[in-house]
């Protein structure tokens, strides 16, 4: 837009000037007040979708809660969905390797743009092999529906099954990763760029704690995203390649919900997605609500180790009631 803007003018003053000398100023000086007009209409126009962009969202300013030593993640937010307060702030800008955080992007396009009651046969490109990779454990010629990918992309966190969402959206994950950034652009998420579905580690795949706040405040619109982050455990029944019906249990890797860390009083938490690589650390979001029934969304990124992650997050969502 600002680009087109410096066009206009550039041709605006060569307008003018071209006008002068053929005896025609005022000509000229009705086509430089016209262009000068446009532009003072864009920048009206685009200061106005801003604020109206900015009313529903949380804003950092820098000023946000204080300093606190004991959260030793590299990054770390507690954002208000209802209230728009932003109760925690650390680094909420740096760019980060998100790990499989990255599949909230994936469910988000596969709910908002997908079918759910689609059959999938899942292609040889799912086949993972890189050391310590989660995955749901589906096979090439297993045929899943739409939502049981879901469910495996985000409960076990399988790699495999992103892979699967991805190629059956877009026919490769490179074409799948470039729909991943238009949402992200479009939702303000821009220090944000994503290379593939799930999240393994690549340098040019990253994001901010702040953008992942954008993108799973879109996705929590869902009421299908909301149901599958809170569910505890999933029972896939589907055919493999010969036909045979295959069964698998998937539970969902959240200690917060499977009952291995504890929220603080006052805390219930809804859902969110766990991420962990060697380059991105250990990583949690999650969407929790206040006793009145008020939303927020909570952010770790980088912690040393899970059980670092689980105690930062039990102290930042804990500001929330403190």
């Amino acid at each position: 837009m600002r680009g087109l803007r410096k066009i206009r003018n550039i041709t605006a003053v060569c307008l003018l000037t071209g006008l002068v000398l053929s005896g025609c100023g005022r000509q000229s000086q009705i086509t430089y007040e016209s262009t000068r007009m446009e532009t003072m209409a864009e920048d009206m126009q685009e200061n106005s979708q801003a604020d109206s962009f900015a009313k529903n969202l949380c804003v950092v300013t820098g000023a946000e809660g204080e300093a606190d030593a004991s959260v030793t993640a590299e990054a770390a937010a507690v954002f208000g969905v209802d209230t728009k307060e932003v109760i925690f702030q650390k680094n909420p800008f740096e760019r980060l390797y998100p790990a499989s955080i990255t599949k909230i992007m994936t469910a988000l396009i596969a709910i908002r743009d997908g079918n759910l009651s689609d059959m999938v046969t899942v292609g040889p490109e799912t086949v993972i092999t890189e050391t310590g990779a989660s995955l749901a454990h589906i096979n090439p010629g297993d045929t899943l529906t739409m939502e049981q990918l879901l469910y495996g992309l985000m409960l076990p966190s399988g790699n495999d099954a992103g892979v699967a969402i991805a190629v059956h959206m877009a026919g490769s994950t490179e074409a799948f990763a470039e729909k991943m950034n238009e949402t992200a652009h479009a939702l303000g998420a821009t220090d944000t760029h994503f290379v593939n579905p799930h999240g393994l580690s690549d340098e040019d795949h990253y994001t901010t704690a702040y953008d992942l706040y954008l993108i799973f405040n879109e996705a929590l619109k869902y009421p299908e995203f909301q149901k599958i982050i809170g569910t505890v455990s999933y029972q896939a029944q589907y055919t493999d390649g010969t036909g045979q019906t295959k069964t698998q249990e998937w539970k969902n890797s959240n200690q917060y919900l499977n009952g291995k860390s504890k929220a603080p009083d006052g805390i219930t938490v809804l859902g969110g997605k766990t991420g962990t690589t060697r380059a991105a650390g250990s990583c949690l979001i999650l969407g929790s609500q206040d006793e009145s029934g008020n939303d927020y969304i909570s952010v770790v990124l980088k912690a040393e180790s899970r059980d670092v992650l689980y105690d930062n997050m039990t102290k930042i969502i804990g500001k929330i009631v403190n």
